[in-house]
């Protein structure tokens, strides 16, 4: 992210500490901004027709403070209900949970005095992506279950590399970063001005597609989309129910769907999984690959808790079916530490549909990225250099040739039970005695957070002041 980006982010993000008077939390904040600036984004990108005459930016930024209040409620039910397109599924059910006048003018104030020619140079989606990823890094807003770390969906994207005229999908998308990433390979990848019109009307409305099943999340994932430039073709709703059976014939999914289990612990109500489950991410799995075209081509990414290697019972049926209908070429151990929700062990899968059911994985390449790595954290963040020498394992003509301990192949045959939890290295901590190196690395994160907690409260006394 440009230095000019970030400056605006950490701005507008300091601004959660005026509402926290009125009791915002930051994913409220994160809403009332969106709602806010979507306004001022139109209006700097010349799209304000879409928004309804009388509730545009200039029209709020007029009122009066005794006005205010009332104005931006009746603004937020106006768009929400009569708004066009995009704009009524941005606000559908948008409610304001700002109390004082005072607060909402001091948001306004301070996002029409930002440089916006600067925003505008270096992408309005690169910052609205940067708050996301705010909200997402702060355990308190609970978002993090919807953010997956851009270096990791960039590497998936690139690996995967989507072609202009491919159906993408991701069938819990959060707040839409896979696809935005898969849109920026291919424009940066294509000469997109000098396309025919019916692909370059493909790839501005029917390339990409999602699923959201939470509210808020879906209005942020609109948004996303928007500043990028892309159609919102973002469905509200459950990839799980009967609306998942009719996305099909897709030529690539990305997608970090959620882990657990269905809440009740009921069944999805989707009929074309043949091992229905109680495990989210194995319906998941299942209708991602059923999802695909049976053209030898189409192709899936996805991020997976370790379970799903091997549990028994449904998820051995369901590992079964996946090395039938699939080749599953290659699974990339993910390390510890990467997501928000810490301690998660999560995998990538990566494999294509075979254009029949049966015998399309024969061996499998296992890549250890996990074992005898750095903690990751504040300290030590993650990013797209860790996964250099993944990428060129994964890529190389002839994996055969590879000298990497970390990259090993299995042959199905040798695979016990359809167990696939395998292809971790010797972890060098345990075989040298080092285990007391782990509560010496959590002390240091919990130092690195109390340093982050001070700068906050100084960050409040100064604006209190």
């Amino acid at each position: 992210m440009a230095l000019g980006t970030q400056e605006i982010v950490n701005k507008l993000w300091n601004l959660c500490n005026v509402l926290r008077d009125d009791g915002i939390t930051y994913h409220q904040y994160l809403n009332e901004l969106t709602y806010i600036l979507f306004l001022k984004m139109a209006e700097e990108t010349g799209k304000e027709k879409d928004i309804t005459k009388g509730y545009r930016w200039g029209d709020l930024k007029s009122k009066t403070d005794d006005e205010l209040l009332g104005f931006y409620r009746q603004l937020l039910l106006k768009l929400g209900t009569k708004g066009k397109g995009n704009v009524q599924k941005i606000y559908n059910n948008s409610q304001t949970s700002i109390n004082q006048h005072k607060n909402l003018r001091k948001i306004i104030k301070y996002i029409d005095e930002l440089d916006w020619f600067d925003a505008r140079e270096e992408g309005l989606g690169e910052m609205y992506e940067g708050l996301l990823e705010k909200n997402a890094s702060e355990t308190k807003s609970g978002a993090g279950q919807y953010f997956t770390p851009r270096p990791l969906i960039n590497v998936m994207v690139r690996l995967m590399d989507p072609k202009i005229g491919e159906r993408l999908n991701d069938p819990a998308c959060g707040t839409y970063g896979f696809m935005i990433s898969a849109h920026h390979h291919i424009v940066a990848n294509n000469n997109i001005y000098a396309l025919e019109d019916d692909h370059s009307k493909f790839l501005a409305e029917e390339q990409f597609s999602g699923c959201e099943l939470v509210h808020d999340t879906h209005r942020l994932a609109m948004m996303n989309a928007f500043l990028h430039g892309m159609g919102g073709n973002i469905t509200l709703g459950d990839s799980l129910s009967c609306m998942g059976e009719k996305v099909k014939e897709l030529d690539m999914v990305l997608a970090n769907p959620p882990f657990g289990t269905k809440k009740g612990g009921e069944n999805p109500t989707r009929t074309d999984l043949e091992f229905p489950s109680s495990n989210k991410q194995l319906n998941f799995l299942q209708s991602i690959y059923l999802s695909l075209k049976q053209s030898g081509k189409a192709r899936a990414a996805v991020v997976l808790p370790d379970n799903v290697l091997f549990e028994d019972g449904d998820g051995k049926k369901i590992r079964k079916d996946l090395l039938g209908k699939c080749n599953l070429h290659t699974i990339l151990r993910l390390p510890t530490g990467i997501f928000y929700a810490q301690g998660v062990k999560t995998n990538v899968l990566f494999f294509e549909r075979g254009i029949t059911d049966k015998g399309n994985t024969k061996e499998i390449w296992f890549y250890d990225l996990r074992t005898n790595m750095p903690k990751f954290g504040k300290r030590t963040p993650f990013s797209e250099k860790h996964f250099a020498d993944f990428e060129k394992a994964y890529t190389a003509a002839d994996r055969t040739k590879v000298k990497d301990e970390r990259f090993k192949c299995i042959s199905l045959s040798d695979v016990e039970n359809f167990n696939l939890d395998l292809g971790l290295v010797a972890d060098e901590s345990i075989r040298n005695g080092n285990e007391l190196d782990e509560p010496q690395e959590i002390v240091k994160e919990a130092l690195s957070e109390m340093e982050s907690i001070m700068k906050d409260l100084n960050a409040i006394i100064k604006e209190l002041e």
